[in-house]
This record gives C-alpha cells, structure tokens and sequence, in this order.
C-alpha cells in the first residue's frame, strides 16, 4: 500500500511540474516575438507607407487632380490654331462672246489664328479656384487614406505577434495533455485510476489540439494580411508597444481634435468651398463673354474666276457675345449648383459628427484596453498561484491529476486573454491616434521620406506645354 501511495504522488508531482513549465513557457511567449533582432512597427509601418498599393494608386490619383488647375488656367492663356489646305481643281469659267477659259489650279491656303479671351463672366477666376479647392480637398482625403494604410499595418503587425503566442501557448498545452495522457494511461495500467479518467485525459487532449489547430489558421491568415499591406511575410516581429506619449490626455480634447483636425472633416470642409465657388461657374453662362482674334493667312490659286494668282490677309477683330435666352440651361445649372453647395454643407455636418462619434468611441475603447490588460494580467498572476496551490495539494494527495488539468488549463486560457488583451492595447492606442488625425509619419517619426504632394503640384501647375509627367512618362 505504502509502494502504491509513493507512486501516485511520483506521478502527481511529473504532472505539477509540467503545468508550472507550461505557465513559465506561455509567460515567456507573451505578446513579443523572439528576442533577436527582427522587424519592427516602426520598420514595417515605413514599408506600407512606401510600398502599399491602395496608398500608391491614391497618390496617383492626387496628381492626377493636380492637373485640373494647368487645364483651369489654360483660360487665361491664347488659343492659337494653324491651318493648312491644298488640292486640285478645275475650272471652266464662260466669258462674254461664249467664249471658254479653262485652267487646271492647285489652290493651298496656310494660316495662323490667335484668341484671346478677355472677359468670360469671370468662369476662369472662379474655375481656378475650384481646381484648387479640389486639390486641397483630395490632400487631406489623400492623408486620410494614409492614415487607414498605416492602422491596418498596425492590426496586421500586431495580428500576426499574437496569433504567433497564441500557437506557442497551444502547441506548449498539446505537449502537456500528451504527457498528462500518457502518465494517466500508465496509472491506469496500474490500476491506480478509472477508466473515467483516462477518457478525460483523452478528451482534454483532442480539444487542445483543435485549439492549437485553430490558432495555426488563425496564424496563416493574420500572415497572409500582413504580406498584403505591409508587402512582404513577416519574420521575426519585435514586440510592439502603444502610442499613449502621442494621444490626448482627456475625451473632450480627443472629440476636439477630431472636429477641428480630421482630415475627412478638413476635406469636406473643402467640398463645401469647392461647391460653393462652382455657383459662380454656373453664373458666368449667364454674363457676357469678350475675345480678341487675330489672324493671318496666305492662299495660292484658289480664285475660281482666275482673276487673282494668290491673296495675303490679316486681321484683328474683337468680338461681345451677350446671351439673352439659352433655353434655361445656364439657370437650371445655377440651381442645380445651389443644391449640391446646400448637400455638401449638409455632408460636412455628418462627417463632423461621425469624427466626433468615432472619437469618442476610439477614447472609450483605448481605456477599456487598458482595463482589460490590467484584469488579464491579475487573472494570470492568479492563475499562477492556483496552478502552484493545486500542485502542492496534489502531491499531498488532496487534489487529483484532473485537478491539475484544470488548473493548468485555466492558466493556459488567462495567457490567452492577456495575448489578445494586449494586442487590442496596441490597436486601440493607434485607433486612437488616428481619429484626431495625427496617425502620419511625422508624428510616429518614421524613418521614410514624408510624401509631399504639393511637390507635383508645383511641378505641374504652370506648365504651358508638354505630355510627360514630372516622373518622365
């Protein structure tokens, strides 16, 4: 009796050993990756701002926008066309006495016409402008787009950290059920347990290894995400920390910051004056338009009455065009433009109050982060007394190897929740960051060049002529 009761507490404590290892292994993994060197957040954020292909296309389309101004600026500027004309022809001209002159002429014509607009109801100034306003307003879209690039970075970075502890913690809760299974397989060999206990162990098992099965997904698909935004696979990921040094330090400040600085806010603020000015583009249909032409022009046998060898002309002429009815066309799309100026003022308030809402649930959500961090890391810490506490118990025989499982397994599962705890903490405080508009590679310091888009701006913007881009396409 005395050799069977030596036996079950050797076995009992290889099983309390076990659990204690898995809790340091699992502690060990935590939210970080290896402690070598390896990619950081601040390194793959500076890819994705470089690399990604959304962030990319929407700078194209920026400098494409940047083009409205040199094509509204072209108004001010003369038009000038040259033409060039020349064929055969015959002619048979009757003169007095029925008598016929014939010739067979080669008429050409060459010429030049130069205009100039010097009043069109002010549609150039303000067609200008609204070119402008538009390339301010696609600016601030263009740092919002930025900003969601940089926070799915973030998610996708942070994503693939935890899904990496979590397949450690599961692999580590494998190994230990399989020992588990083993020593009770053996004790029941022994007779020393019931078949009961052997069926749980087994149990406990399988669904450890459906866990670690589901994390492994889990993992190659946070892998698959982070290729896709950052642009290439993650290796070796440091650990990644918040950004509370950049945040605010109150809510109120936070749905401030949102309302005054959100870029979303900022570029429907220039809608508004984008739609606005467009009115008085409508308008100028309505006023009257004055050019100045001037031509010149020389034409060789194209006199069909074979009077003229040839003719030179130039010409300056001034020319007022007042409209009095167009059918209501210049009207209407005054009107129609009063009600799109009234729909973006509207916009502007609804985006105003989604920055405001967004704000706040970002501020709310970064607290409760923070919250459950604390909370994950005291239900460890817990855990951890309970595992040890069960262990000694059970090697007094007061607790059963069942005991022990579950012990172990409640720590496995607080480690969990602390991983992903700590995860959201990170995203929350980016979120953060990023609904008050401030999520940008100045703030972060990143270490890639800032794009600049007024660089093409000025580049295009008094360019009188020619078809490649500043890029030299």
């Amino acid at each position: 009796m005395g050799g069977r009761t030596a036996k079950v507490g050797h076995v009992r404590r290889r099983v309390v050993r076990s659990g204690i290892c898995v809790g340091v292994v699992v502690a060990c993994a935590g939210f970080a990756a290896s402690a070598a060197h390896g990619e950081t957040l601040a390194e793959a954020l500076a890819k994705a701002y470089q690399t990604n292909p959304v962030l990319n296309s929407e700078r194209a389309r920026q400098r494409a926008t940047d083009e409205n101004v040199p094509q509204a600026l072209a108004g001010y500027r003369p038009q000038i066309v040259a033409g060039l004309g020349a064929g055969l022809q015959a002619v048979r001209d009757l003169l007095p006495g029925n008598t016929f002159q014939s010739a067979n002429l080669k008429p050409w014509t060459v010429g030049v016409t130069v205009t100039q607009t010097l009043f069109n109801g002010f549609k150039t100034a303000n067609s200008v402008r609204v070119a402008e306003l538009q390339v301010q307003a696609g600016r601030e879209a263009l740092r919002n787009v930025g900003q969601g690039v940089l926070l799915d970075a973030v998610t996708a970075y942070t994503n693939v950290l935890a899904n990496q502890s979590l397949v450690e913690a599961q692999r580590v809760n494998v190994a230990f059920l399989q020992e588990t299974q083993g020593i009770v397989q053996k004790r029941l060999d022994a007779g020393d347990v019931t078949p009961t206990d052997t069926a749980q162990a087994e149990a406990r098992l399988s669904r450890g290894r459906a866990d670690l099965n589901a994390a492994e997904v889990n993992l190659a698909i946070s892998q698959a995400t982070y290729a896709q935004v950052i642009g290439n696979p993650p290796s070796q990921l440091r650990p990644a920390e918040s950004v509370d040094r950049y945040l605010p330090r109150s809510r109120d400040d936070a749905t401030n910051l949102a309302y005054r600085q959100h870029p979303a806010v900022l570029a429907a603020t220039f809608d508004v004056d984008v739609a606005s000015t467009t009115i008085r583009v409508a308008e100028s249909s309505l006023l009257p338009t004055l050019t100045l032409q001037g031509s010149a022009s020389r034409s060789r046998d194209n006199d069909p009455t074979l009077g003229t060898f040839g003719t030179d002309q130039a010409s300056v002429v001034g020319q007022l065009n007042a409209p009095i009815y167009d059918g209501g066309t210049g009207a209407s799309q005054t009107r129609q433009a009063k009600q799109l100026a009234a729909q973006s003022r509207l916009m502007l308030d609804h985006v105003r109050n989604q920055a405001r809402t967004a704000a706040v649930g970002a501020w709310v959500s970064h607290e409760g982060a923070k919250v459950a961090v604390a909370a994950s890391e005291a239900e460890v810490r817990a855990a951890t007394v309970a595992l040890q506490g069960v262990g000694r118990e059970a090697q007094g025989g007061q607790r059963t190897t069942l005991d022990v499982l579950n012990s172990q397994q409640d720590l496995t599962l607080a480690k969990a929740r602390l991983i992903v705890a700590q995860r959201e903490r990170v995203i929350a405080s980016y979120t953060l960051l990023s609904a008050i508009g401030k999520l940008d590679v100045k703030t972060l310091s990143l270490n890639t060049p800032d794009y600049l888009p007024e660089v093409h701006y000025h580049q295009v913007r008094d360019a009188w002529h020619g078809l490649r881009t500043p890029s030299g396409q």
